[in-house]
């Protein structure tokens, strides 16, 4: 995948996106109430946000059931990959609310996860 580095910072400029990043790079694959419940948002913000990081070719989805689960796309290059882990080890504490939200979150769809 040749990704133009300007479309992948523009993904990362929005704080609700780059959560959404960087807990998908921290989880592996997460459904969308997962992510709404994280980051104690509306559905219809987050999916939009997913949406746009979807068509950037950012992320892919599948559909389980009911559930649609977003993951990060295997094929983004290494150096996408690494700012990502990177970013999401060095600054645990800027999404550690939104992991603590997840961990609370009731009812979470049973699904085989990445990480």
């Amino acid at each position: 995948m040749n990704l133009n580095p300007v479309i992948f910072f523009k993904g990362l400029s929005d704080e609700t996106r780059l959560r959404c990043m960087l807990l998908l790079s921290h989880e592996g694959e997460l459904c969308v109430c997962e992510l709404t419940s994280a980051l104690d948002d509306i559905q219809p913000k987050i999916s939009r946000h997913l949406s746009q990081l979807k068509q950037a070719k950012l992320l892919l989805d599948r559909r389980q059931g009911q559930w649609v689960f977003y993951r990060l796309n295997p094929e983004l290059p290494d150096w996408a990959k690494q700012t990502l882990d990177k970013t999401c080890s060095q600054n645990q504490a800027f999404i550690q609310p939104n992991l603590a939200a997840l961990k609370k979150m009731a009812g979470r769809p049973d699904a085989p996860r990445c990480n």
